[in-house]
């Protein structure tokens, strides 16, 4: 069976591109057809300046959202990264086999850097990337469910594992991207050129999962569209308008193109945009608030979650172990 892995980071409150760019997809597709793990890669949320209490509550969260979209432990693997041991510990080794100047050349690297003042960043967010590579790695992962702006990531994971085969036997399965075909990137709806991230809260352009009805609907009908009165589906000529009706297709189902014709004033769009965004999340909205009244639920899944993987990575990353030339542990060798 297909083997497949992705996570989210506890950086900031899941949105509105989190759920339709990935979530919806692993929830509909991806945990019925593979052997699916998903996790919530706390780890790498500590790669930038953070609040230890925030990252914790924004973990919990993040895994409580998994649930309520409809990820099911009975047939995928939910867990946190921190709790299994195997991925910092394969991370090294890759690090091992990786090079600065591939870590130099990732872009997010690059633009993150940039905005420090001083140029001065941590030394985990250019190493981060081999980490990233040894969470998916570690589980023999055949596909990566990730949007676009992720791929590079994936392609320094196959990388990697190619380069480690090749020099040390074969280990790893070389992974693969897959991209969902419509909304899989979901733009800001008031800088529609940028996407939709969590990590930055500029408040009025990001749609959170967890938003109210109305302050949906307020977001949604103050988006910036563009100059011009004709409703069409024109990503790089009219960005804001495509990216309502890419969200529209996502949440009620269509075409963007199709669905342009339908409309002859931006008001009617965004009223439909905004509905429709509204009833796609409403769902996930009351089951999160299920969820938080039950705690150990959620605590029990993820302890679960957590002895699964454990065990699916363990071989990996001992057999990766062995084939660098690190000597096993003496009581394992009795």
């Amino acid at each position: 069976m297909t083997r497949v892995f992705s996570g989210v980071k506890p950086t900031g409150h899941l949105t509105l591109g989190n759920y339709l760019g990935a979530m919806r997809r692993w929830v509909v597709e991806d945990q019925h057809r593979s052997d699916a793990l998903f996790c919530v890669v706390d780890l790498h949320a500590l790669t930038v300046d953070h609040d230890p209490a925030r990252v914790r509550r924004l973990s919990r969260q993040a895994a409580s959202l998994l649930l309520a979209a409809g990820l099911d432990p009975a047939l995928c693997t939910v867990f946190v990264q921190s709790h299994v041991d195997e991925h910092a510990r394969l991370s090294y080794v890759l690090e091992c086999v990786a090079t600065d100047g591939e870590m130099r050349r990732m872009i997010q690297y690059k633009e993150k850097a940039a905005r420090e003042r001083g140029g001065s960043v941590r030394l985990s967010l250019l190493t981060y990337p081999v980490l990233m590579a040894a969470d998916i790695l570690a589980y023999g992962t055949d596909e990566v469910p990730v949007g676009h702006d992720q791929t590079q990531h994936v392609e320094l994971a196959r990388d990697l594992a190619v380069r480690f085969n090749q020099r040390y036997g074969h280990t790893f399965v070389v992974p693969r991207a897959t991209h969902p075909v419509v909304a899989a990137r979901v733009m800001n709806l008031q800088e529609p050129e940028s996407k939709m991230g969590k990590s930055d809260d500029t408040g009025p352009g990001i749609v959170y999962v967890l938003d109210e009805p109305d302050v949906v609907r307020k977001k949604v009908v103050r988006a910036v569209t563009d100059s011009g009165r004709e409703v069409v589906y024109d990503r790089e000529v009219r960005p804001g308008l495509a990216n309502l009706l890419e969200i529209l297709a996502a949440c009620a189902g269509g075409e963007p193109a199709e669905l342009a014709g339908a409309y002859d004033s931006y008001g009617a769009l965004k009223k439909d945009v905004a509905e429709a965004v509204v009833e796609a999340l409403r769902p996930v909205r009351k089951r999160h608030r299920e969820l938080c009244a039950d705690p150990g639920y959620v605590e029990g899944v993820l302890r679960d979650g957590a002895e699964r993987a454990r065990a699916m990575a363990r071989p990996t990353v001992d057999a990766a172990y062995r084939a660098i030339g690190l000597l096993p542990p003496v009581n394992a060798a009795r």
